[in-house]
């Protein structure tokens, strides 16, 4: 069974890869215009996908990516340039745009899912970073018991991130409307810049590799 000290040391480095406090402003520019129970429901689902997706690879490490013939580096530029597009339409409120376009129920319904989907549980939460400590993590604990507390620690850390999520629509009725507008412009620039370091980490290791 693993020690104390390496599962205080994966937990730590689970915890800081998805970074809570840092998903929670940029969700709250992601959801901008919906109210509390969507944004929760979309809350919700995006860490329920996003754990799945990380347990799988728990389970069955870096063999699903080798199968598919997919580099780690691949991953990450392909993760990096959806970010970036995600980034473009909250800098230039081209998602508000569109959101006024559809209808009340394709927003509650179809655009909730799919926000949840895409970006949030991939690749904000399970992104290239989440994944690659999930499947180096899964390395050291190969032994049954071992793999089961590494999904019970990404489990505590789900709750954790679906917390700062929830918390987020606190900071949403703090800012108003021109808040939330100044904020979601900001965060897209920052998220633009991470989308580039994606990409730029996916180069070094493709050529690395």
């Amino acid at each position: 069974m693993a020690s104390t000290d390496s599962i205080m040391s994966a937990f730590t480095t689970l915890l800081v890869t998805l970074d809570p406090p840092g998903l929670a402003p940029i969700f709250l520019g992601l959801t901008a215009g919906m109210d509390r129970i969507h944004r929760r429901q979309v809350a919700v689902r995006g860490t329920l996908i996003a754990f799945m997706i990380l347990a799988t690879f728990a389970l069955f490490g870096a063999g699903i990516l080798a199968i598919l013939g997919i580099s780690m580096g691949a991953f990450r530029i392909a993760g990096g340039l959806l970010l970036f597009w995600i980034a473009f339409e909250m800098i230039f409120q081209k998602r508000q745009e569109r959101k006024e376009e559809t209808s009340k129920v394709a927003i509650t319904i179809d655009h909730i899912q799919h926000i949840a989907v895409f970006p949030l549980a991939l690749p904000l939460i399970a992104g290239p970073g989440a994944i690659s400590a999930t499947v180096l993590l899964a390395g050291s604990f190969s032994a049954p018991l071992d793999r089961t507390l590494l999904i019970a620690m990404l489990a505590i850390c789900m709750a954790i991130v679906l917390a700062a999520l929830i918390v987020a629509e606190k900071l949403d009725r703090f800012l108003g409307m021109t808040g939330r507008a100044l904020l979601t412009r900001l965060l897209g620039v920052l998220l633009a810049a991470l989308s580039v370091q994606f990409v730029v980490d996916g180069i070094k290791s493709a050529f690395n590799t």
